[in-house]
Formats: C-alpha cells, sequence, structure tokens
C-alpha cells in the first residue's frame, strides 16, 4: 500500500494526466482497427496543424512540399514528407524544437548506438502517453506499476549520482545492481525472488537466468509475472535458459526516447503490437519509419530510427483480439558494413546466417563479430560447441562467398555488464 501511495503521489505531481490517458489506452485496447485508424486520422491532424504553427523547420518543410495538414484524408498522405535520420535532428535542433510555450518539459538525451547525443524536451503528454502505452503492456501481464521490480540498465553510475539512483529507485519500488561480481548477483537474484518483474537489457537478463540456473538452490520460487527485455533484440536462443530460470520467456517492449514505445509483445499470441494510438509506423526498404503524434514540443516525423523490421501484412490478426498492427520480427541494426576483400556487406547478413542455422539444424548460437582488418572478421561464439563449425561456416560462405575471412572462436563470454551487447562491432573506421 505505502508504494501504491508513492506511486500515486509522483504521479500526480510528475505526469497529471498520465492516468487519464492509461484508463484511455485501456479503453481502445479492443477497438476494431478501422476505429484505431480513424482515431490515428484525426489525431494527425491536429498534430501536423500544430507543428506548422510552432515549428520553423517544419512550418518551411511543409510548405516546400505543399503539405497541408488539413487536406489529409488518411495517413498515408504523410509520405509526401521526406524521411529524417538523426543527423537531421542533430544539426536542426533548435529549429525542430517548438516555440509553444509548454506549462511542463522534460528534459532528455539519448546517444544510442551512434554514440551521438542528441538533446530535446518532451512535453507532458509526449512523456505521459510514452509511461501509458508502457503500463498497458504492464497490464497485459497483470503487473502493476508499483509493484517489487528488478532492473538492469548499465553500472557505470558515478559515485554522487549512485546515492540519488538509489533514492529514486526506492520510490518506484525497484533494485539493480551499480557493479557487477557474482556475489553482488546472487544477491540481486535472492531480492528478485521477491519480485514481481524483471526488465532491462535482454543479454543482461539471459546472464542472471545462467547464473540461475546454476544455483544449487530452488529455481521455481521466483513469482514473476513479466520479463521485459528493453533496448536490445531478444535471441531466440536467450528463451530456453530464461523459460528454465525463471517459468517464463522474455517479452519485448520496443521503443526508442526519441519515438517512445512503439510495440509491446501481448501475451497471448507473442505479436508486438504498435501503439497506434501514440504513433505512426511504416517499412521503407525494410526500416522502420515513425512519426510521434504526441511529439508536439520535438516533433519526430518520420524518422528512420535505424532498425530493420518486418511488419504483418495489413490483412494480419493476432489470436488475441487486438486489431492494432504488428511487427512480426525485429531483424538488427541498420550499422556499419562488413568490408570483405572486394565487396561490402550490410552487418545484417549475420542475422540470416544465424537464423538460417536455426531453422534448418535447431542449432542456436550466441555471437558477436569483430572487424579489425578489410577481409577478416573475428567470430565469438557463446557456446563450446566447435563440432558446428562446419555447418557455420558453410552458411558464412552462401552470404559472404569467401569474400571475408572468418576466424571462430568458440566458448566466449560476450557481455561485459557495461551496456548494451553489440553484435557487430567494426574498428575501421
Amino acid at each position: 500500500m505505502l508504494h501504491r501511495l508513492i506511486y500515486y503521489l509522483g504521479m500526480l505531481k510528475r505526469n497529471p494526466s498520465l492516468l487519464e490517458y492509461y484508463n484511455f489506452l485501456k479503453e481502445s485496447d479492443f477497438w476494431s482497427l478501422e476505429k484505431l485508424q480513424k482515431y490515428q486520422l484525426e489525431k494527425a491532424k491536429v498534430f501536423f496543424q500544430f507543428v506548422y504553427e510552432h515549428s520553423v523547420f517544419y512550418r518551411e518543410l511543409f510548405d516546400q512540399v505543399g503539405f497541408n495538414a488539413q487536406k489529409i484524408t488518411c495517413v498515408d498522405d504523410i509520405k509526401v514528407l521526406p524521411i529524417i535520420d538523426k543527423n537531421i535532428l542533430l544539426r536542426e535542433n533548435e529549429r525542430i524544437q517548438s516555440d509553444y510555450r509548454f506549462k511542463k518539459l522534460f528534459f532528455s538525451e539519448t546517444s544510442g548506438t551512434t554514440g551521438q547525443v542528441l538533446k530535446f524536451y518532451r512535453n507532458e503528454e509526449w512523456e505521459s502517453g510514452h509511461r501509458a502505452a508502457m503500463f498497458r503492456g504492464y497490464h497485459w501481464y497483470g503487473v502493476k506499476v508499483w509493484e517489487k521490480n528488478g532492473y538492469f540498465w548499465g553500472y557505470n553510475i558515478d559515485k554522487k549520482q549512485k546515492y540519488k539512483v538509489a533514492f529514486l529507485d526506492f520510490l518506484q519500488n525497484r533494485f539493480r545492481m551499480f557493479s557487477y561480481d557474482k556475489e553482488e548477483l546472487k544477491r540481486f537474484i535472492k531480492r528478485l525472488r521477491r519480485a514481481a518483474y524483471l526488465e532491462g537489457y535482454s543479454s543482461m537478463i539471459y546472464e542472471t537466468a545462467k547464473m540461475v540456473n546454476q544455483l544449487p538452490e530452488r529455481k521455481n520460487d521466483f513469482k514473476l509475472k513479466m520479463v521485459k527485455g528493453t533496448s536490445e533484440k531478444i535471441y531466440e536462443s536467450y528463451q530456453e535458459e530464461i523459460q528454465k530460470a525463471f517459468g517464463l520467456k522474455m517479452i519485448s517492449e520496443y521503443g526508442s526516447t526519441e519515438s517512445g514505445i512503439i510495440a509491446y509483445e501481448c501475451p497471448e499470441g507473442g505479436h508486438m503490437h504498435i501503439c497506434m494510438e501514440n504513433v505512426i509506423v511504416e517499412e521503407v526498404n525494410g526500416e522502420i519509419v515513425v512519426t510521434n503524434l504526441l511529439s508536439y514540443s520535438f516533433p519526430i516525423i518520420r524518422y528512420k530510427l535505424g532498425d530493420y523490421v518486418k511488419l504483418a501484412d495489413k490483412t494480419f490478426r493476432c489470436k488475441c483480439g487486438r486489431e492494432h498492427s504488428v511487427i512480426l520480427d525485429i531483424l538488427g541494426r541498420v550499422g556499419k558494413c562488413v568490408k570483405g576483400y572486394v565487396q561490402q556487406y550490410p552487418s545484417l547478413m549475420f542475422y540470416y546466417v544465424f537464423k538460417n542455422i536455426a531453422l534448418t539444424t535447431s542449432i542456436s548460437l550466441n555471437y558477436q563479430a569483430i572487424q579489425k582488418e578489410i577481409g577478416k572478421v573475428d567470430l565469438r561464439i557463446e557456446q563450446n560447441q566447435p563440432e558446428y563449425q562446419y555447418i557455420l561456416q558453410r552458411e558464412l560462405d552462401k552470404y559472404f562467398k569467401k569474400d571475408v575471412d572468418f576466424k571462430i572462436v568458440w566458448g566466449q563470454t560476450l557481455h561485459t555488464w557495461n551496456g548494451k551487447l553489440r553484435d557487430f562491432i567494426s574498428e575501421l573506421d
């Protein structure tokens, strides 16, 4: 009861519109696709009109392409607008920012995987809508946000900040690890046995599950309702360890600081339902492009997030009964290329190599590829199963055609516990 009271008091102070928006998202959860599309269109008209009036960058852009917010008849009409990327958000930052005087703004910054720090302000509706979308996902799993929870989100925290973070975690009934060693991880696992949910970097949750499965204590006394992976791709090979440790599969929450929550995995169908009430999602040449309809203070319009995705066909229906559009799979990051002796290859090639091995042989391998020289790649494999060397090399040759020499090393520890796990690292540039 104490943590519930703290949560409600904090919510009223920080996010006064959160509860109303959360209740709306629960109401719209089983709307028909037609009703969702109609709502999305009306919301888009209001949003784009506001953006035209209050963002210098977008006012000029709209005029250049002849875009009129009041004349759009379907969300596809926004495709006349050019796609933007993070470089544009950085370069045009001040001109994109709205000149409207909001009552409340939240400072945000993100470097993502590019290392470029983007700074901007989110209006209160944006912040509350983002949290409401997350909490609706919690609701699907019977989780109440104020319940005790474990959290993995990096460890390199300044000592002066550590106490502040610890206090904020206390207010949110949350606990995390500030440094990694086996004894501290064991203490974390002990606390986790009293938690309702676990969330954070998927690779860290996977490593924790492996530790749980090595402990002599009983493994089936966790009371977790939800294990949620964020910020990283969830590999199928993670699921066996996590299911064994916690009795649950890891589910996916997909989004970013700039875009907000894009999609959440439902418990019945296992598909990621797009939060159509908040965002418009497109797939352009295999890449996801997002428009955030709540981003009044710093408009995010047709933003290329940097991920390859696969969207479900418009006729697809999840067995859970929700009619929101569905993301079938997040294939990987749009990143640097692998440089062969003659040609270059998208790093996404590795996704297909290991996906095909899993489909054709039921062998699941975790990997990290590192390129330090042109034509040569170190391929580090977590599993210590060199008997699969021929199968792996054969699949690599299909995609890279002997243009890249691979040094395959088995039985490697891939995660350093210092942040995101990157599956491809290029040291050439």
